[in-house]
């Protein structure tokens, strides 16, 4: 049996300047945005550093009007949006690897691979 669990929150941010939205959740929320290589801006979005509580928030950059949504980790994404189907929700968009999902009340979410080191595959 695959294991699913909520993996965290994505302020979906409908902006030409990713750095002045990202800034202004890091504030609000108190996260600092987690160092990374990549020119924010080319990726897309910002992952905000929230230490030990293990759900990930990120700030991200989308054509769509400006949301929440969150996101639902597995370990076999195929199984687990076969399992949400039988509750009800729709497949909206398959993206590289994820799926975006409608519920049947209307929330759109994502079903997102584990991240390795940090989903507990035990029993």
């Amino acid at each position: 049996m695959h294991k699913s669990r909520l993996a965290g929150f994505i302020i979906d941010c409908q902006t030409d300047d990713l750095t002045t939205a990202a800034t202004f959740w890091s504030e609000a929320l108190g996260y600092q945005p987690k160092p990374t290589t990549d020119d924010t801006d080319d990726i897309g979005y910002v992952v905000l550093d929230t230490g030990a509580t293990d759900l990930r928030i990120e700030v991200q950059r989308v054509q769509h009007p400006s949301r929440v949504h969150l996101d639902i980790e597995t370990d076999d994404i195929d199984a687990e949006v076969a399992r949400l189907e039988t509750l009800g929700a729709k497949r909206v968009k398959q993206v590289k690897s994820w799926w975006v999902m409608e519920a049947p009340t209307g929330q759109r979410f994502c079903v997102i691979a584990a991240e390795e080191g940090t989903f507990d595959h035990q029993g």
